[in-house]
């Protein structure tokens, strides 16, 4: 295991009606932006639960952000903060919102040029306004780590930034929201977060016994769960184990004295960019091209997971590994999850092209936990992937 050092900060709140719980969790002198997305919580109810919690404060709205945060939306809202002297921010939605009100944590003390150098410059950031959360989606497990991806329209871009000034100080995540989200997000949700622990797990062994074990039975949590959330997402157990499951895969946690790869990501941030596909399915659109081309380096993790998580036991270490590319990739499928590129654009040719071109004017030399993923090879990935 290698040497690491591990600090979460955020308050977690869990459980049923918890929303009311903010108004403890909020200074008394604050002046809040409230920050949401297409409106979704004015139906479901969760709306009106914040403003109550939130009815002894100075609270400003900012609805309207996208399901990737757009930069040019947040740039609105960071007009607002400015002009109206905003001290704190409250995310009131999913993955997009939350890394939407972490960009605005951190422009709103940002000194440089313009804050999209936060990104390409990748500048991390120490010190943002603070802000909490109210989790509707899970997927991303942004409520409980320092990370955000934000996405430019103008550009096509989609980049990644961070830095210990961007955990959130609190989060409330309340299981009954997710019975009023379409099976297509909470499909989107489960894979998400599966994709999340693989990232971090199917690279290569490395001593690690209890990481190994903390991520093996995320994954299994989620596989046991999921078509239970698909069916019923009311079911408050399963929805529970679900929602839990989504942030530890992403906390900080599972990825601490283990190397991580993230290269399916990066691969499939562009597909997001260019096309619009949903972020949790570009991911499953590149795991098993990925892990059938990584093969050789990934194969002895991969047939651990086909054992521990999957259950096969017949074959050698090859065979293993070969049948946990099938189970993965059956798994998103079981989802209604496509898993091929060419299954959501026709457009397709000359992707793989643009994407390496991308990495290498990035200076996106060596992805992987190897570092010794090139352009060239990134290439050849996705076009396995049509």
């Amino acid at each position: 295991m290698n040497t690491f050092e591990f600090k979460n900060p955020t308050k977690i709140i869990f459980g049923k009606d918890t929303i009311k719980n903010i108004e403890n969790e909020i200074p008394n002198d604050a002046k809040v932006l409230m920050l949401y997305g297409g409106g979704s919580i004015k139906k479901n109810g969760i709306y009106d639960q914040v403003k109550a919690a939130l009815s002894s404060f100075d609270v400003l709205e900012f609805g309207g952000i996208p399901a990737n945060p757009e930069y040019a939306v947040l740039m609105q809202a960071l007009k607002v903060i400015k002009d109206e002297n905003i001290t704190y921010l409250l995310a009131v939605g999913g993955g997009s919102v939350i890394d939407g009100t972490k960009f605005l944590s951190s422009a709103a003390l940002f000194d440089g040029d313009t804050p999209w150098d936060i990104l390409t410059d990748k500048i991390r950031t120490e010190k943002g306004m603070p802000f909490g959360t109210v989790l509707t989606l899970p997927a991303t497990g942004s409520e409980m780590n320092s990370g955000a991806v934000i996405t430019r329209e103008e550009t096509k871009e989609k980049l990644a930034m961070g830095g210990p000034g961007l955990f959130p100080e609190f989060s409330v995540l309340d299981p009954q929201v997710i019975a009023s989200i379409p099976k297509r997000q909470l499909a989107n949700g489960i894979t998400d977060a599966f994709s999340h622990v693989l990232e971090q797990y199917m690279t290569y062994p490395i001593g690690a016994l209890l990481q190994d074990r903390f991520a093996e039975s995320i994954l299994q949590t989620l596989i046991e769960v999921a078509p239970k959330v698909i069916k019923d997402p009311t079911e408050y157990t399963s929805a529970a184990n679900f929602m839990w499951s989504c942030t530890m895969a992403l906390n900080g946690l599972i990825q601490k004295g283990v190397p991580t790869d993230w290269a399916v990501h990066a691969m499939g941030h562009e597909l997001t960019a260019l096309y619009g596909i949903d972020h949790a399915r570009t991911l499953a659109i590149i795991f098993p091209s990925h892990y059938k081309f990584n093969f050789e380096a990934k194969k002895e993790k991969l047939a651990q997971y086909a054992e521990r998580v999957w259950n096969v036991t017949e074959g050698n270490t090859d065979d293993k590994a070969y049948a946990a590319i099938e189970k993965t990739e059956a798994f998103f499928q079981s989802l209604e999850i496509d898993t091929k590129l060419s299954e959501y654009t026709k457009d397709y040719e000359g992707t793989a092209e643009e994407i390496s071109k991308r990495f290498t004017d990035r200076g996106w030399l060596g992805l992987g936990e190897h570092q010794d993923l090139s352009p060239e090879k990134v290439e050849k990935i996705v076009k396995m992937a049509y």
